[in-house]
């Protein structure tokens, strides 16, 4: 089976700047929703797994909790240092690793998390099976994942124009996106020996004055218009300017809503 560039480094340490500017104030609707769902003890320890930026690792460690975030990509784990540093903020260890073959002792942690990041990595049995080992008996894990890009309009839109004017690499277009639906969340969750699972429907929404400054955003902060803007080189200015061009076609010159709804999976440690 093909693997998907989403699942190597590359892609996201070249979104990273611009994710963290773009994306993960938005995100921070999903990562204050999954504490809460967690519901981890005041000043108990968490690992966040595939941490990107810090977005939740950063609300973690404001509300008291010493944090281990860890992610792939070192321009991520760069960027999560920096926030960390420039916001003072004490109890943050930030490592570059697999989390399929996470480098932390078994049972140490009283929380876990992985937030849009498991749901890439080529095995996923193993990262759903590294997070539980890592947690104490008892502990809640929340992992999230994308609903059915048809609920994500604008999104969707945006790749399928991108698709017609410089079709995918062999492989991208079969891993995305993965776990969209509650039952396969479920069911992934509990064969690696969670119990008490259930997928939470949470939607946060971007917002943009206009089609093209959302086409701008998805450009410069979103891993799979990276990869093709990487390939094509000079040539991506008539790409992008070719999927501009369709996307108002269809939504219009002025302001735009995208909803970006996901499942939120919780389940306990046996």
């Amino acid at each position: 089976m093909a693997t998907s560039p989403l699942a190597a480094p590359l892609a996201w340490d070249l979104v990273a700047e611009s994710y963290t500017a773009d994306i993960m104030p938005l995100f921070e609707r999903f990562a204050a929703e999954a504490l809460r769902l967690a519901a981890v003890a005041a000043g108990a320890p968490i690992v966040d797994v595939a941490a990107g930026p810090g977005t939740l690792a950063l609300l973690a460690a404001r509300a008291g909790h010493p944090v281990t975030a860890i992610d792939f990509s070192p321009q991520m784990v760069a960027r999560l240092e920096a926030r960390v540093a420039a916001a003072g903020l004490p109890g943050v260890t930030a490592l570059v690793g697999d989390g399929m073959a996470l480098p932390l002792p078994s049972g140490a942690f009283a929380g876990g998390f992985s937030m849009f990041g498991l749901m890439f990595f080529p095995d996923r049995a193993r990262g759903f099976a590294e997070l539980a080992r890592v947690l104490a008996p008892g502990a809640r894990a929340v992992v999230s994942s994308w609903l059915p890009l048809d609920r994500a309009p604008v999104l969707a839109a945006a790749l399928a124009a991108l698709a017609e004017v410089d079709p995918p690499p062999p492989g991208m277009a079969a891993h995305i996106p993965p776990l969209v639906e509650a039952a396969a969340c479920r069911a992934e969750m509990e064969a690696a020996g969670f119990t008490d699972v259930a997928a939470h429907e949470v939607t946060a929404v971007a917002t943009a004055p206009s089609i093209d400054a959302m086409w701008a955003m998805y450009e410069r902060s979103s891993a799979p218009f990276a990869l093709s803007r990487m390939r094509h080189g000079a040539r991506w200015s008539e790409i992008t300017a070719a999927v501009g061009e369709r996307l108002r076609a269809r939504f219009g010159a002025g302001p735009i809503e995208s909803p970006m709804p996901a499942w939120l999976t919780v389940g306990t440690r046996g």
